[in-house]
Protein backbone atom coordinates (compact mmCIF):
# COMPACT_ATOMS: atom_id res chain seq x y z
CA UNK A 1 0.00 0.00 0.00
CA UNK A 2 2.98 2.79 0.56
CA UNK A 3 4.13 1.30 -2.53
CA UNK A 4 1.11 2.62 -4.11
CA UNK A 5 0.91 5.75 -2.40
CA UNK A 6 4.53 6.76 -3.28
CA UNK A 7 4.30 5.66 -6.85
CA UNK A 8 0.96 8.22 -6.67
CA UNK A 9 3.01 11.17 -5.19
CA UNK A 10 5.87 10.50 -7.89
CA UNK A 11 4.19 10.30 -11.14
CA UNK A 12 0.79 11.51 -11.86
CA UNK A 13 -1.85 9.30 -13.68
CA UNK A 14 -5.04 10.72 -15.61
CA UNK A 15 -7.39 8.44 -16.76
CA UNK A 16 -9.85 8.20 -19.59
CA UNK A 17 -12.00 5.22 -19.32
CA UNK A 18 -16.29 5.50 -20.38
CA UNK A 19 -16.91 4.12 -16.27
CA UNK A 20 -15.84 7.77 -15.44
CA UNK A 21 -18.73 8.95 -16.90
CA UNK A 22 -20.46 8.56 -13.60
CA UNK A 23 -18.12 11.66 -12.38
CA UNK A 24 -20.88 13.49 -14.12
CA UNK A 25 -23.88 10.34 -14.46
CA UNK A 26 -24.02 9.33 -10.88
CA UNK A 27 -24.46 10.62 -7.39
CA UNK A 28 -22.65 13.19 -5.26
CA UNK A 29 -20.60 10.48 -3.81
CA UNK A 30 -18.73 9.98 -7.24
CA UNK A 31 -18.01 13.35 -7.91
CA UNK A 32 -16.85 14.04 -3.95
CA UNK A 33 -14.74 11.09 -4.16
CA UNK A 34 -13.34 12.61 -7.67
CA UNK A 35 -12.67 15.92 -6.71
CA UNK A 36 -11.36 14.97 -3.30
CA UNK A 37 -8.52 12.92 -6.00
CA UNK A 38 -7.91 16.24 -7.22
CA UNK A 39 -7.21 18.04 -4.07
CA UNK A 40 -4.91 15.16 -3.31
CA UNK A 41 -2.73 15.75 -6.49
CA UNK A 42 -3.17 19.55 -6.81
CA UNK A 43 -2.90 20.82 -3.04
CA UNK A 44 -0.74 17.57 -1.40
CA UNK A 45 -0.15 19.16 2.02
CA UNK A 46 -4.39 19.47 2.38
CA UNK A 47 -4.58 16.03 0.80
CA UNK A 48 -5.28 14.54 4.20
CA UNK A 49 -8.02 16.07 4.95
CA UNK A 50 -10.78 13.88 3.31
CA UNK A 51 -9.52 10.66 5.14
CA UNK A 52 -9.37 13.12 8.15
CA UNK A 53 -12.27 14.29 7.89
CA UNK A 54 -13.88 10.91 7.17
CA UNK A 55 -11.87 9.01 10.22
CA UNK A 56 -13.25 11.76 12.81
CA UNK A 57 -17.18 11.40 10.95
CA UNK A 58 -16.60 7.57 11.74
CA UNK A 59 -15.94 8.26 15.52
CA UNK A 60 -18.79 10.84 15.93
CA UNK A 61 -21.30 8.33 14.31
CA UNK A 62 -20.39 5.51 16.49
CA UNK A 63 -21.11 7.45 19.50
CA UNK A 64 -24.32 8.63 18.16
CA UNK A 65 -25.53 4.80 17.91
CA UNK A 66 -24.50 5.07 21.91
CA UNK A 67 -26.39 7.66 22.49
CA UNK A 68 -23.69 9.45 25.23
CA UNK A 69 -23.53 13.19 24.78
CA UNK A 70 -20.49 14.02 26.38
CA UNK A 71 -18.34 11.67 24.12
CA UNK A 72 -20.49 13.22 21.44
CA UNK A 73 -19.74 16.51 22.19
CA UNK A 74 -15.02 16.23 21.24
CA UNK A 75 -15.94 14.86 18.19
CA UNK A 76 -18.39 17.70 17.25
CA UNK A 77 -15.77 19.82 17.84
CA UNK A 78 -12.94 18.35 15.57
CA UNK A 79 -15.56 17.34 12.74
CA UNK A 80 -17.13 21.44 12.49
CA UNK A 81 -12.86 22.66 12.57
CA UNK A 82 -11.76 19.54 9.77
CA UNK A 83 -15.15 19.77 8.10
CA UNK A 84 -14.58 23.66 7.60
CA UNK A 85 -10.97 22.94 6.30
CA UNK A 86 -11.81 19.87 3.94
CA UNK A 87 -15.02 22.41 2.49
CA UNK A 88 -12.22 25.46 2.03
CA UNK A 89 -9.74 23.09 0.26
CA UNK A 90 -12.33 21.94 -1.99
CA UNK A 91 -13.35 25.07 -3.32
CA UNK A 92 -9.89 26.22 -3.65
CA UNK A 93 -9.30 23.21 -5.98
CA UNK A 94 -12.65 23.90 -7.47
CA UNK A 95 -10.92 27.60 -8.39
CA UNK A 96 -8.11 26.30 -9.76
CA UNK A 97 -9.38 23.69 -12.27
CA UNK A 98 -13.11 26.05 -12.91
CA UNK A 99 -10.63 28.53 -15.34
CA UNK A 100 -8.85 25.31 -17.34
CA UNK A 101 -12.10 23.30 -17.36
CA UNK A 102 -14.15 25.82 -19.17
CA UNK A 103 -11.79 26.58 -21.56
CA UNK A 104 -11.06 22.99 -22.27
CA UNK A 105 -14.55 22.28 -22.32
CA UNK A 106 -15.59 25.33 -25.01
CA UNK A 107 -12.81 24.19 -27.66
CA UNK A 108 -14.17 20.91 -27.34
CA UNK A 109 -17.72 22.37 -27.42
CA UNK A 110 -19.26 22.63 -24.49
CA UNK A 111 -20.48 25.88 -24.04
CA UNK A 112 -20.80 27.82 -21.02
CA UNK A 113 -19.20 25.03 -18.86
CA UNK A 114 -18.48 25.62 -15.18
CA UNK A 115 -18.12 23.96 -11.92
CA UNK A 116 -19.84 24.98 -8.51
CA UNK A 117 -19.52 23.59 -4.84
CA UNK A 118 -22.94 22.92 -3.22
CA UNK A 119 -22.50 23.06 0.55
CA UNK A 120 -21.65 24.96 3.50
CA UNK A 121 -18.64 24.44 5.82
CA UNK A 122 -20.29 22.60 8.76
CA UNK A 123 -20.03 24.81 12.05
CA UNK A 124 -20.22 23.69 15.50
CA UNK A 125 -23.70 25.23 15.94
CA UNK A 126 -25.33 23.63 13.55
CA UNK A 127 -23.49 20.15 14.72
CA UNK A 128 -25.61 20.88 18.03
CA UNK A 129 -28.56 22.19 16.69
CA UNK A 130 -29.47 18.76 14.66
CA UNK A 131 -28.18 16.75 17.26
CA UNK A 132 -31.14 14.75 18.57
CA UNK A 133 -31.93 14.36 14.65
CA UNK A 134 -28.56 12.75 14.33
CA UNK A 135 -29.17 10.87 17.69
CA UNK A 136 -32.14 9.26 16.47
CA UNK A 137 -30.81 8.77 12.77
CA UNK A 138 -27.53 7.50 14.62
CA UNK A 139 -25.30 9.20 12.23
CA UNK A 140 -24.60 12.75 11.53
CA UNK A 141 -26.70 14.62 8.56
CA UNK A 142 -24.59 17.68 8.01
CA UNK A 143 -21.36 18.41 6.42
CA UNK A 144 -19.19 17.77 3.28
CA UNK A 145 -20.16 13.77 3.63
CA UNK A 146 -23.09 15.51 2.09
CA UNK A 147 -21.84 17.58 -0.44
CA UNK A 148 -21.69 17.93 -4.21
CA UNK A 149 -20.14 19.48 -7.11
CA UNK A 150 -22.42 21.09 -10.23
CA UNK A 151 -21.60 20.55 -13.79
CA UNK A 152 -23.32 22.68 -15.77
CA UNK A 153 -22.78 23.80 -19.08
CA UNK A 154 -25.01 26.94 -20.43
CA UNK A 155 -27.29 26.74 -17.30
CA UNK A 156 -28.07 22.92 -17.22
CA UNK A 157 -27.38 20.55 -14.86
CA UNK A 158 -25.24 17.66 -16.89
CA UNK A 159 -26.57 14.90 -14.66
CA UNK A 160 -29.40 15.47 -15.14
CA UNK A 161 -30.13 17.49 -18.36
CA UNK A 162 -26.94 16.72 -20.68
CA UNK A 163 -26.42 14.02 -23.42
CA UNK A 164 -23.97 11.09 -22.82
CA UNK A 165 -22.11 12.66 -25.64
CA UNK A 166 -21.93 15.91 -23.35
CA UNK A 167 -21.22 14.33 -20.51
CA UNK A 168 -18.41 12.39 -21.86
CA UNK A 169 -17.08 16.00 -23.25
CA UNK A 170 -17.04 17.17 -19.83
CA UNK A 171 -14.92 14.26 -17.89
CA UNK A 172 -12.52 14.85 -20.55
CA UNK A 173 -12.47 18.70 -20.39
CA UNK A 174 -11.91 17.53 -16.90
CA UNK A 175 -9.32 15.56 -17.25
CA UNK A 176 -7.25 18.03 -19.42
CA UNK A 177 -7.42 20.79 -17.40
CA UNK A 178 -6.01 18.79 -14.73
CA UNK A 179 -3.25 17.57 -16.88
CA UNK A 180 -2.65 20.91 -17.97
CA UNK A 181 -2.70 22.11 -13.86
CA UNK A 182 0.04 19.39 -13.02
CA UNK A 183 2.22 20.11 -15.72
CA UNK A 184 3.19 23.30 -14.83
CA UNK A 185 3.32 22.57 -10.63
CA UNK A 186 5.65 19.26 -11.28
CA UNK A 187 8.85 18.28 -12.66
CA UNK A 188 7.69 15.37 -14.85
CA UNK A 189 3.91 16.28 -17.01
CA UNK A 190 1.41 13.64 -16.12
CA UNK A 191 0.64 10.72 -17.92
CA UNK A 192 -2.83 10.39 -19.85
CA UNK A 193 -4.01 6.93 -20.60
CA UNK A 194 -7.25 7.71 -22.77
CA UNK A 195 -9.36 4.30 -23.28
CA UNK A 196 -12.05 4.80 -26.14
CA UNK A 197 -12.07 8.27 -25.69
CA UNK A 198 -12.77 9.07 -29.40
CA UNK A 199 -16.34 7.13 -29.90
CA UNK A 200 -18.73 9.89 -29.34
CA UNK A 201 -16.01 12.29 -31.05
CA UNK A 202 -16.52 14.15 -34.42
CA UNK A 203 -13.49 14.66 -36.67
CA UNK A 204 -13.18 18.48 -35.07
CA UNK A 205 -13.09 17.25 -31.39
CA UNK A 206 -10.86 14.58 -32.05
CA UNK A 207 -8.15 17.10 -33.70
CA UNK A 208 -8.68 19.43 -30.73
CA UNK A 209 -7.88 16.72 -28.38
CA UNK A 210 -4.19 16.04 -30.32
CA UNK A 211 -4.02 19.85 -29.99
CA UNK A 212 -4.59 19.63 -26.06
CA UNK A 213 -2.33 16.91 -25.51
CA UNK A 214 0.57 17.39 -27.41
CA UNK A 215 3.46 18.09 -25.76
CA UNK A 216 2.07 17.46 -22.65
CA UNK A 217 4.64 14.14 -22.15
CA UNK A 218 2.99 10.58 -22.94
CA UNK A 219 -0.53 10.42 -23.73
CA UNK A 220 -1.91 6.89 -24.75
CA UNK A 221 -5.36 6.42 -26.75
CA UNK A 222 -7.16 3.13 -27.34
CA UNK A 223 -9.57 2.99 -29.92
CA UNK A 224 -10.87 0.32 -32.42
CA UNK A 225 -9.15 1.53 -35.78
CA UNK A 226 -6.29 3.67 -36.33
CA UNK A 227 -8.16 5.55 -38.29
CA UNK A 228 -10.24 6.80 -35.67
CA UNK A 229 -6.76 8.66 -33.99
CA UNK A 230 -6.83 12.24 -34.82
CA UNK A 231 -3.29 13.12 -36.75
CA UNK A 232 -0.11 10.56 -36.95
CA UNK A 233 1.07 8.96 -33.64
CA UNK A 234 4.22 8.72 -32.24
CA UNK A 235 4.03 5.07 -31.98
CA UNK A 236 1.20 3.16 -32.91
CA UNK A 237 0.84 -0.50 -31.11
CA UNK A 238 -1.71 -2.90 -33.26
CA UNK A 239 -3.09 -5.32 -30.60
CA UNK A 240 -4.58 -9.00 -31.70
CA UNK A 241 -5.48 -11.84 -29.21
CA UNK A 242 -2.56 -13.11 -28.24
CA UNK A 243 0.36 -10.68 -30.34
CA UNK A 244 1.03 -6.98 -30.03
CA UNK A 245 2.22 -5.37 -33.49
CA UNK A 246 4.49 -2.08 -33.78
CA UNK A 247 3.91 -0.44 -36.73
Amino acid sequence: MRAAEQLRSETATLVFTPDRLAIVKAGPAARRAYFDRTLGRLLPARSHLSADYAAVLAQRNAALKLGDRATIAPWTVQLASLGAALVEARADVLELVGGPFAEAAHELGLAEARLAYEGEPPTEADLEARLQRDLDRGSTGVGPHLHDVSIVSAGRDLRSFGSQGEQRTAVLALLLAEAALLAGRRDDPPLLLLDDVLSELDPQRRRVLLEQVAGRGQTLITATSADALPGEPGQLLEVSPGTVVVR
